[in-house]
């Protein structure tokens, strides 16, 4: 907003300027964004107290000690981080830019249904909301809207590509069945990092690391030069969705300073699915689908658990792992919370790094 109504007065005034260059607006959507959630935190916190009458339902199957650190503590925390998020992406984001747009859909899109998972789940105090085949419709749905929307915004000869990393050329071509790809990305980034959230900020770091490296990648692929330099698929736009990311590492950081351990609040799913999701739209618009699994690695080890758990066991009768997500089964095994954390944290850097280098392994 802020762009669209200042950048054509630069010429009368330089310092307006300023609001021409992606990366100076970037930072003002972080700080924000970083600023609303700090100030609003407490006020939504105890919003969300008032009516969750004993906080997120503990699952009587989970961890133990769940049971006696976490009970009370309300939920829905993701309503924070978007109101921090979205109103820093309109205030300083180009929004004559479709790319931004579709982005913030999928973004709200996963979020009303995260809300209402949590809404069922604190109000009917159980654990289950929102039936498993009525989330995986809507998220179809609003997915593949914004797939096809995406599509429509990029180069024809992009349109329909899926990119492989480390390869200068390399691209499978899926034709009118693209969108289908980039609503699956959605949908799986979307719920690998719900099925992460499980203890006090181990989902919120790693988004944040996600989200800080699609940011470089957003400018870089936006911007021509860079582009051809590092002989990437430049796609024009999407360098206005570093503005949009920087805003989502803001509400990160002011999300965490309140979900810290111990937790005050939980994100829930209206934060994680509507972040899952974020990433996910952005990877299919950056034409960086596949680096977001490399990048984003500990949401698929989390989810890929889960899976085998599930095969293994309806097959067997057996567990492999003591607990899944991954991060229960060493909570099982006598790890302590923060020091799950902390490690994964340290594999989501190195795994970031790692997405980093696609950029010019080639």
């Amino acid at each position: 907003m802020i762009y669209n109504l200042l950048s054509s007065q630069a010429d009368g005034f330089i310092l307006f300027n300023l609001f021409r260059y992606v990366t100076f607006r970037a930072g003002a959507a972080c700080m924000t964004a970083l600023f609303v959630t700090l100030f609003f935190g407490p006020a939504v916190i105890r919003w969300l107290r008032s009516f969750q009458n004993g906080g997120q339902p503990i699952r009587t199957d989970g961890p133990e000690g769940h049971l006696l650190t976490k009970k009370g503590t309300p939920t829905m925390g993701g309503v924070l981080i978007l109101l921090g998020m979205v109103p820093a992406t309109l205030l300083w984001a180009d929004l004559r830019n479709g790319l931004v747009w579709a982005v913030l859909l999928v973004t709200l899109g996963y979020g009303a249904l995260g809300f209402w998972d949590d809404w069922l789940k604190v109000t009917k105090r159980n654990t289950k909301g929102v039936s498993g085949k009525a989330k995986l419709v809507v998220q179809a749905g609003v997915g593949l809207a914004a797939a096809i929307w995406i599509t429509q915004l990029m180069p024809a000869e992009l349109s329909s590509q899926l990119a492989m990393p480390f390869l200068k050329e390399a691209m499978i071509n899926f034709g009118i069945l693209f969108p289908l790809v980039g609503m699956l990305v959605m949908m799986g980034a979307s719920n690998a990092v719900n099925l992460t959230d499980g203890l006090d900020g181990l989902a919120t770091v790693p988004v944040m690391l996600a989200a800080g490296v699609f940011g470089l990648i957003s400018y870089l692929v936006g911007n021509r030069l860079f582009a051809d330099y590092l002989q990437l698929n430049g796609v024009p736009g999407t360098s206005e969705l570093a503005v949009f990311l920087s805003a989502l590492i803001g509400a990160g950081l002011g999300f965490l300073w309140y979900n810290a351990p111990p937790a005050k609040v939980f994100m829930g799913d209206t934060g994680s699915l509507s972040l899952g999701g974020a990433l996910g739209a952005v990877a299919v618009a950056t034409k960086h689908e596949v680096v977001l699994a490399i990048v984003g690695g500990l949401f698929v080890v989390e989810t890929v658990s889960v899976i085998i758990q599930v095969f293994w066991f309806k097959r067997t009768g057996r567990r492999v792992f003591l607990m899944a997500p991954l991060h229960h089964h060493f909570e099982k095994k006598g790890w302590a919370e923060p020091t799950i954390v902390i490690r994964f944290w340290i594999i989501a850097m190195i795994l970031a790094l790692v997405g980093l280098g696609t950029l010019k392994i080639r």
